[in-house]
């Protein structure tokens, strides 16, 4: 398995992983134009076509042995440059009251854009047929996940200080959001696959033009609706844990359609880019069999045919990383090149 940015060619995988992704997956939506455009955008970005603020690296998972795409997952450098990037900000508002003697807190909802300029990792998602803990599918989320930060660790310059991730909120068994049933289905004409539908597409200016610009009162909101604020969906609950691992947090802010929480961090501080070095390359004649769960994890120090997968060993204490020849192949790395490496168990 390894991580390659996704090529034209890949438009029909990727349309069948569109469809596999569900609904509140906002970012990939089953639109084959849509989808193609994205594609080349994303071409455009790892070729350096593009201004730097206005790239989407798009990486795809792709399983050697047949060519199929296994999964993906996206860096955005700068969200809310062209279109507006709307959450919700939870709030609390004092009420007192000198005469009776009063005193009431309540929390609240702001209509926000705070997170404007800020660098966003997206658009995770693993094939159900590639999950499990079986050896060929040994920490394919992992790799999907940690390769992000390897990516913006060697691009350091292409990105700003701080990065989100937005996490799918909660759904019910009829696939029905408590949270948008409560709150957005009263200012949207349109239910929920369709407002969803809309920002997957980009137009998301309609948000700001019909949500109210004065907070909401949470305790106006259905007990389901308020449970829903910060919550995950189940299928994203790995996900956010890997994240919460690295060190993004939840500050407050959640998506406005389904409550589910946004978490952010410094790019510096988040582990994985302290922890990443780069190593020498070489290569050894013969191959070993992989290890039962892999460790390190190794990326490419070139953008347009960046790499990512998991390799059998680490750096030694000079810093030379010795590479079988099929992890070499897997790179696209030769002898006396460079690769970024992380030790993904090393937790200080």
């Amino acid at each position: 398995m390894r991580i390659r940015p996704i090529a034209e060619g890949d438009l029909d995988e990727l349309q069948k992983i569109a469809r596999e992704t569900g609904v509140g997956f906002t970012s990939l939506p089953d639109n084959r134009e849509f989808l193609s455009d994205k594609i080349a955008a994303a071409v455009a970005a790892f070729e350096q076509r593009t201004p730097v603020e206005r790239r989407n690296y798009f990486f795809v998972l792709e399983d050697e042995a047949s060519g199929e795409l296994a999964g993906c997952c996206a860096i955005e450098s700068q969200v809310g440059r062209e279109v507006p990037f709307y959450h919700y900000r939870l709030g609390t508002l004092a009420h007192s009251s000198v005469q009776l003697d009063l005193h009431r807190t309540i929390d609240t909802l702001f209509l926000s854009s705070d997170h404007t300029g800020d660098a966003e990792v997206a658009s995770l998602f693993l094939r159900p047929q590639y999950r499990g803990k079986e050896r060929s599918h040994q920490r394919n989320g992992a790799l999907l996940s940690m390769m992000r930060w390897l990516f913006m660790a060697e691009f350091r310059d292409q990105f700003p200080d701080k990065v989100l991730a937005e996490m799918r909120g909660v759904f019910d068994e009829r696939g029905k959001s408590p949270f948008w049933e409560c709150l957005g289905s009263h200012f949207f004409p349109m239910d929920f696959d369709e407002a969803d539908r809309l920002t997957g597409l980009g137009q998301k200016s309609f948000i700001g033009e019909l949500m109210p610009k004065f907070p909401i009162y949470t305790p106006f909101l259905s007990d389901e609706a308020r449970a829903c604020i910060g919550q995950v969906h189940r299928d994203t609950r790995p996900a956010l844990v890997m994240l919460k691992q690295e060190g993004l947090r939840w500050e407050g802010y959640i998506d406005i359609f389904d409550g589910g929480p946004t978490v952010e961090a410094y790019i510096d501080d988040v582990r994985a880019v302290r922890k990443s070095r780069c190593c020498r390359v070489e290569i050894r004649a013969s191959d070993e069999p992989p290890p039962a769960r892999p460790r390190w994890l190794a990326a490419s120090t070139v953008m347009a045919d960046f790499r990512a997968a998991w390799v059998s060993h680490g750096p030694d204490e000079e810093g030379t990383l010795t590479l079988s020849e099929a992890e070499a192949q897997r790179l696209g790395v030769v002898a006396g090149d460079s690769l970024r490496v992380l030790d993904t168990e090393e937790t200080s």
